[in-house]
């Protein structure tokens, strides 16, 4: 399997694309939010999303800021992996609302209780990482960007 279009190719051809995501990115981590929550959230976006190289890239960027293997392995099923606090569980929860928005438009219960542990802020800055990660996704899929990894 081969990338359909380079990419580097891609953010040649409209710089905008990468300066936009990138711009809503930085904003969430310059946010002070904490930064293995941040990886968390690409994680679950890019599970959900099915993203080969997004998965690759946040799982090795998570270890080096030193979490633990056994919790990336878990993101899936954090719902019953207790080694999730609440912010984190409110942040999975928010992330999984907004990357599937086409499925139930956010109901209000689950707006209730992924805003409660964050101050409005907050939210908002993890809005932007939800957002920004749900982008870099679909570029990634669309262009079906290989994850740098040997086979077996």
């Amino acid at each position: 399997m081969t990338d359909r279009i380079e990419r580097g190719t891609i953010y040649e051809l409209q710089p905008a694309i990468a300066r936009g995501l990138r711009g809503l990115g930085a904003a969430a981590e310059a946010s002070g939010l904490d930064k293995k929550l941040l990886e968390l959230v690409k994680l679950r976006a890019s599970q959900i999303n099915g993203c080969a190289f997004c998965l690759n890239m946040h799982s090795v960027d998570a270890r080096k800021l030193g979490e633990r293997q056994e919790r990336l392995d878990l993101v899936a099923a954090w719902r019953e992996a207790p080694c999730f606090d609440r912010r984190e569980r409110a942040a999975l929860e928010w992330t999984e609302a907004l990357t599937l928005v086409a499925q139930d438009h956010v109901p209000d219960e689950v707006y209730a209780t992924a805003k409660a542990p964050f101050s409005d802020e907050e939210f908002v800055n993890l809005t932007a990482a939800v957002v920004a990660i749900n982008g870099w996704n679909r570029i990634a899929i669309g262009f079906r960007f290989v994850p740098p990894v040997e086979p077996s």
